[in-house]
């Protein structure tokens, strides 16, 4: 097993649920930071928002953005994914309305509006910080898109 699958593993079994990650994006140079529900599959965090909003205002004029969660912190790129009921989302629509089941369907999401979007965080780095150790080391820094760790 390398670095970087080991380092897969911890982000799978840390935010392959709903999860709750601080997501930051920039306007004007200033900094924003929310808490938003998250779920982590393949190198990209998903969530469940509204285009309207003020962090896909934002993200829509700098897709560049950061995430903080239980010992993670890392760098991505918000792509609104559009409506979530585009045929194009269904799949992965699936797996989120299990994942956030608990919340999903108490009348906080309407996916009959169109403003409802699926927002996907393309991770490019992070580090993430295992102090168990339970894949050998404490430390790793990932990235993301080359798919390797140290």
């Amino acid at each position: 097993m390398n670095h970087f699958e080991n380092a897969e593993k911890i982000m799978v079994e840390r935010f392959g649920q709903d999860c709750l990650i601080a997501l930051a994006t920039v306007e004007d140079g200033k900094p924003f930071v929310r808490t938003v529900d998250g779920f982590y599959e393949d190198c990209a965090f998903y969530v469940v928002t509204y285009t309207l909003s003020n962090k896909m205002k934002q993200i829509a004029k700098c897709s560049e953005v950061a995430v903080s969660g239980e010992w993670f912190t890392g760098h991505g790129n918000g792509e609104n994914l559009g409506h979530v009921m585009k045929p194009e989302n269904a799949e992965m629509m699936k797996k989120l309305r299990v994942a956030f089941a608990s919340w999903y369907t108490a009348g906080h999401v309407d996916e009959s509006d169109e403003n409802t979007c699926l927002l996907r965080i393309n991770l490019t780095n992070g580090v993430i910080t295992d102090h168990s150790m339970k894949y050998g080391e404490r430390y790793f820094a990932v990235n993301f898109a080359a798919k390797t760790a140290e």
